[in-house]
């Protein structure tokens, strides 16, 4: 969506409130006490009223808005902000956008659509062909490590282990100037280290239905087989790395650049929401203007569960 037609669609706050509720009512309004999904809207109070058990909620609760006080247009600006680029906004600059006086809310907001990014994609097993490899992430050094001498190389306190997996089958009849593999969906996902165990936990997680599975030589990788039908683990020559796992580097390699020209001085602890960012906004790159509208579904499908209190 161009700024020029989000403006047009959305030109004050009773719009936004209105597509808000349209898109809640098409998803389905769920009573969070008794379950059921046949509601009244009560006009004179702007909340629903469950016909199973009386029970009232309003339009924010149990979606992203959930007690919140920001005005629907600030959710809106945002949601819009972080669909039109394939890039990022920090949150400074969605506050100078906004013109709100007050950074925190702003910050709290763009996380809050983060984490409806991240259970959207959550939703979703990797299949079929996968690459597989881990990255390392620049994040600020935990305030426990950083009285202690800096460590270099991937054993660093300012280094976050990351496991990237991605789709990849090979293409048939290649043109000129196509990549041999064509890409799918991409997970990445944060982890607190490269034991076999921690590595069998999460792909089982993420790519149960994998049938087959490409990875370099590494320990953590050899208990892969007993998930994946098929394991290809190979010692890759780093000028080869491109060839033979090329999508999981491009991706590694376009987040860290992402991560590295938006933001600054990331908390281990939020690496991820800026990771489902990333996957959310890749896994639907042929999306374009609909983008937005596939943004609005998961804001009105996952209630807010992100808490964090400065000081």
């Amino acid at each position: 969506m161009t700024l020029i037609d989000f403006i047009k669609e959305f030109p004050d706050e009773a719009s936004c409130k209105v597509k808000f509720k349209e898109y809640r009512e098409h998803v389905g309004v769920v009573c969070p006490k008794c379950g059921c999904r046949d509601h009244y809207w009560k006009r004179d109070k702007e909340s629903y009223e469950c016909k199973g058990c009386s029970y009232r909620q309003s339009l924010r609760s149990n979606t992203v808005m959930h007690k919140s006080k920001l005005p629907y247009r600030y959710w809106f600006i945002c949601m819009h902000l972080l669909t039109s680029t394939k890039k990022s906004f920090s949150a400074k600059e969605l506050q100078r956008q906004l013109g709100h006086k007050r950074y925190h809310p702003i910050w709290h907001m763009s996380h809050k659509l983060r984490e409806a990014m991240g259970k959207r994609d959550g939703e979703y097993v990797l299949a079929g062909r996968i690459e597989l490899d881990e990255g390392y992430f620049s994040t600020e050094a935990p305030q426990s490590e950083k009285e202690n001498p800096l460590k270099r190389g991937r054993g660093s306190q300012k280094k976050t282990k990351v496991l990237v997996m991605a789709e990849s089958d090979f293409v048939e009849s290649l043109k000129q100037g196509q990549k041999p593999r064509r890409v799918g969906y991409l997970k990445m996902r944060v982890i607190e280290d490269l034991k076999k165990e921690t590595i069998n936990e999460h792909v089982e997680q993420l790519a149960s239905k994998a049938t087959e599975i490409d990875t370099d030589d590494t320990t953590s990788y050899v208990d892969l087989k007993e998930f994946v039908p098929r394991h290809n683990a190979q010692v890759i020559p780093k000028e080869k790395v491109g060839e033979i796992l090329p999508w999981v580097h491009i991706a590694i390699s376009n987040a860290k650049r992402q991560l590295l020209n938006t933001h600054h001085d990331i908390k281990p602890e939020f690496l991820q929401k800026y990771l489902d960012e990333f996957c959310y906004k890749f896994n639907r790159r042929y999306a374009g203007e609909a983008l937005f509208n596939m943004l609005l579904v998961a804001c009105v499908s996952y209630k807010n569960e992100f808490r964090y209190k400065y000081g």
